[in-house]
């Protein structure tokens, strides 16, 4: 016999079985692909009031503007969220404007270094533009939680860090790690988690959201939130999704990312190559099909499916989220093209001047090898074509011309090169 996922409920909540089975559907989804949803039970009950009131429940998550750009790594959250927004909920899509000044300490093992207004400004209206391309912002509550940190004032900070103790606080990992190095921390980062959870105090918030390593953030708010008599918010924790080499989170600082503004060509052919293995964790935090189907595509593959349809499937839904279905059937044909030896419609235009110059210095100089001596290894593995044809001679010197070069699969430019 299959156990329920959803908890008795009271049958003061007033559920007929229609209403058990809706719960029990929002509840499936709250799951999929979850690290942690905490306490489950206590969500179910709130998902249950919900349907029985007809009153959406209010679902936070913080986004610190600490960089101009989102990539994939970011929207698993954001799937979540637009997940839970379509049943019927209100999202809140927080920046962290005032959060930011003071720098999330989360994962670091040294002071993270504090942005000043402008950058924080800058971003924060870079990040609501890309907001709008996986959720629906009109539909959304998008909040900034300086409305509220700011009027809070010196007298209020101060009453605010009674309500929490330092051996609380050193429950954190990374701050007894660095404690235990004897690795500074300064009181201001005490701050941050206070901060983020006096947000949820602030915004009454039913469930929370948040990466694996914000989990002490977000308890932090329930603490808090029973602190000040208010019914403590769920937490609902995601997964970091690897990155393009299927080993380390992804993060722009290891260009193992795929920023969500990339052209849908770039973007299409970032996603055909993940490995077949990692496509399927992908599918599960970044696709909207449903589990029954992304299910049935693997038995599928598993079967004996060639495993690249499901890849260009997956390729062409993200690209479609983030440009169009047009958009994403160009990128199709042009990725075929390429991998059929042709030359993309659209490539970087450069123009150079030094002629002759040799193989390495104009890959380099080209902006499609990091060195010189990158280049030359390229030049020896093969990895290297000028005008349809592989290049092999390291020692080749280039003169005057204009040359389609290819670099690997994807780096293509037109270089007018001169004396």
């Amino acid at each position: 016999m299959t156990t329920p996922l959803v908890p008795p409920v009271s049958p003061a909540a007033g559920l007929d079985a229609a209403g058990r089975e809706a719960v029990e559907a929002a509840l499936a989804i709250s799951l999929r692909g979850c690290e942690e949803l905490l306490p489950r039970d206590e969500w179910a009950r709130k998902l249950a009031r919900s349907q029985a009131t007809g009153v959406p429940l209010r679902i936070k998550f913080g986004l610190d503007p600490t960089a101009p750009d989102l990539h994939l790594g970011h929207t698993v959250v954001f799937t979540k969220l637009r997940q839970l927004q379509q049943l019927g909920h209100t999202v809140i899509p927080l920046i962290g404007d005032f959060t930011s000044m003071i720098g999330d300490p989360s994962g670091r093992n040294a002071t993270r270094p504090p942005l000043t207004r402008e950058q924080i400004e800058a971003n924060a209206s870079t990040y609501f533009d890309q907001l709008k391309l996986v959720l629906d912002v009109e539909r959304a509550e998008v909040r900034r939680n300086s409305e509220w940190s700011d009027p809070l004032g010196a007298r209020g900070m101060i009453q605010l860090a009674a309500r929490y103790t330092v051996a609380r606080m050193m429950e954190r990992d990374d701050f007894a790690k660095r404690y235990a190095a004897g690795t500074p921390i300064s009181v201001h980062e005490f701050l941050y988690p206070l901060m983020q959870g006096y947000d949820s105090v602030a915004l009454r918030s039913d469930l929370e959201l948040g990466g694996t390593d914000q989990k002490f953030n977000l308890l932090v708010g329930r603490g808090l939130q029973a602190e000040y008599g208010q019914e403590p918010q769920c937490i609902l924790t995601m997964p970091l999704l690897e990155g393009l080499d299927g080993v380390e989170k992804m993060s722009k600082s290891k260009g193992n990312y795929i920023g969500i503004t990339e052209p849908a060509n770039t973007m299409f052919a970032k996603v055909l190559s993940i490995s077949d293995a990692l496509m399927w964790r992908w599918f599960t935090l970044l696709s909207a099909r449903a589990e029954s189907e992304i299910a049935a595509l693997r038995a599928e593959v598993e079967a004996g499916r060639n495993p690249k349809d499901a890849k260009v499937m997956l390729a062409k839904e993200i690209t479609t989220r983030f440009h169009s279905r047009a958009a994403a059937d160009a990128a199709e044909d042009d990725f075929q093209r390429r991998a059929a030896g042709g030359v993309p419609d659209v490539i970087p235009e450069v123009a150079l001047a030094g002629a002759p110059l040799s193989i390495g210095a104009l890959l380099k100089q080209a902006n499609l090898a990091p060195s010189s001596s990158e280049a030359l290894r390229l030049v020896e593995q093969g990895g290297v074509r000028i005008d349809g044809a592989t290049i092999s001679d390291k020692g080749l010197k280039l003169g005057p011309g204009v040359l389609v070069v290819q670099v690997g699969k994807r780096k293509f430019a037109r270089i007018t090169l001169t004396a």
